[in-house]
């Protein structure tokens, strides 16, 4: 008897500018029940910035990207934004961050910036400011790295970052959420 390994690819979807300072305010379940009644599947969700995981037929990213928007924008009457990633670039984000990046909690609070294409990460760090001696920023495929001093945070520029013209193309998650959303990728 020959199994057959599902085709379907395993994604993430970033929602932008959700259930922050009481605007957009979604549900997670409702968030579930929207996307599975557009057909995708196995869908869950993590905490309530909007993460969600999903399974689909493989597909290019930018047209999943348009969909997901516009069935968002529908269901919940704003304009949504989404930075999509697939398993294998969330691989990416995790396995190619910079040496020691995660491993000091006690000293430095750790962020991964997730760029919406077209946006790269020459162009993000242009736009997104450090503070030497309290801020770090590394640039990564997709992605911008960036690490603060905790005992420094008020000093942080990454606070600035939401009045900046660069803060409509990316959204951003703490490493722990970053990497816990990679191992939920992972189950299948």
């Amino acid at each position: 008897m020959t199994t057959i390994k599902n085709p379907d690819e395993t994604y993430l979807a970033l929602l932008r500018g959700i259930n922050v300072g009481g605007k957009n305010i979604i549900k997670m379940a409702d968030l579930r029940s929207c996307f599975e009644a557009e057909g995708f599947r196995d869908v869950g969700t993590y905490i309530q910035s909007g993460n969600v995981i999903f399974r689909s037929p493989p597909t290019g990213l930018r047209a999943l990207t348009k969909e997901i928007e516009g069935m968002l924008s529908a269901a919940f009457d704003y304009e949504a934004s989404v930075v999509m990633r697939s398993r294998k670039q969330m691989r990416a984000v995790v396995s190619d961050a910079p040496s020691g990046f995660g491993e000091s909690p006690e000293t430095y609070r750790y962020d991964v910036i997730f760029l919406k294409a077209p946006l790269t990460a020459t162009a993000a760090m242009e736009g997104v400011p450090t503070r030497p001696g309290v801020d770090e920023a590394w640039a990564g495929s997709g992605v911008l790295y960036f690490s603060r001093r905790i005992d420094q945070a008020s000093r942080s520029y990454l606070s600035r970052l939401a009045s900046m013209p660069v803060y409509q193309r990316v959204t951003v998650r703490n490493w722990n959420t970053t990497t816990r959303l990679l191992e939920m990728m992972e189950r299948e």
